[in-house]
């Protein structure tokens, strides 16, 4: 919707990783040097860890998008609780191999082959293993014995390890001694600074072509960093939902008030109401500026509605307009 309205040529704040909006920071930037120092050395693990939306896996699509496909090929897998004898078959699957049984020897008997084929060809295999936090210590050591595979004195893959900050406790553990001497890079993604966080709101919208509207002011900017800290993804949220609201206000410049106010408006939507808040008499019990502050919830619940009300009546115009044409 706020695409037309203000003449983008897409979504400048989606929140699904897309490599073409790539920003490098000064995190990310020193992030994208940890990984290509990693890839230079043909070998081991590379860990990549960060915040939930810190930006992990669009720094990893981005550093893929520069790659010579004739020289790797990749393949990603995002872990859920795989089990260790889950976590190979996963593997084979996502290099597209064919795998007739979850028997562990024809698994690797099949990624063996698929190796020394990409290996013929002068091609390195990578693997990205997404929310390697999620996996278990005994699937960890699969991924370890994987590396041990050798062609000519050369090893066929490298692996990405991506988790969260968890992950670096459960890299700790007695069991892993192996498997972190195999580590030759690792990067914590931290958050972006103020005055990145400016540069990463702009930087999207030049890329779907925005001419400065809506305009950004920097006290807006300002209350962006203050409510997200410069952590990418909760930035994108809260600036989408600023776009939303400016196509149904009609609004062509937002300020640090407006930030405000739909920061709140986000919260509130999250947050989870005490019944006891419903109680017959409970006003009465409460102070004057208990009242007070309800009151103003009540009025920004009621603006709220009407924002909402607004965009579905624009919807159901649109969608009627559409119909009839």
């Amino acid at each position: 919707m706020y695409e037309e309205f203000y003449g983008f040529r897409a979504r400048p704040f989606q929140l699904t990783p897309d490599h073409r909006f790539f920003f490098e920071s000064s995190v990310h930037g020193k992030a994208v040097s940890y990984l290509l120092y990693g890839l230079s050395q043909g070998e081991g693990f590379i860990v990549i860890t960060g915040e939930v939306g810190a930006g992990k896996t669009t720094l990893l699509k981005h550093l893929l998008s520069t790659l010579d496909p004739a020289q790797y090929v990749a393949a990603e897998i995002v872990t859920s609780q795989l089990s260790a004898e889950d976590v190979l078959t996963m593997v084979a699957l996502a290099w597209g191999l064919s795998v007739p049984s979850n028997d562990k020897t024809t698994v690797l008997s099949a990624i063996e082959r698929f190796f020394k084929s990409n290996h013929q060809q002068n091609r390195r295999c990578l693997l990205l293993v997404d929310e390697a936090q999620n996996l278990p210590v005994a699937a960890l050591e699969e991924l370890r014995m994987l590396s041990n595979f050798q062609i000519e004195g050369r090893s066929p893959l490298q692996s990405f390890l991506i988790g969260q900050p968890q992950f670096r406790r459960v890299l700790s553990s007695q069991n892993l001694e192996q498997l972190r001497q195999r580590v030759i890079a690792s990067y914590h993604l931290g958050p972006m600074s103020e005055a990145e966080t400016a540069e990463y709101v702009r930087h999207r919208l030049s890329r779907v072509g925005w001419s400065g509207d809506p305009d950004f002011t920097d006290e807006c900017m300002r209350a962006i960093y203050r409510h997200t800290s410069g952590v990418p993804r909760r930035i994108n949220s809260l600036a989408s939902r600023l776009l939303l609201f400016g196509v149904l206000d009609q609004v062509h410049g937002f300020t640090a008030r407006v930030v405000d106010m739909v920061a709140e408006e986000m919260r509130y939507e999250t947050e989870q109401v005490p019944s006891s808040a419903l109680q017959v008499g409970a006003c009465e019990a409460a102070g004057a500026s208990d009242v007070l502050g309800r009151i103003e919830k009540l009025e920004a619940f009621c603006a709220r509605v009407e924002r909402k009300t607004k965009l579905g009546l624009q919807l159901l115009a649109e969608y009627l307009a559409n119909s009839h044409g």
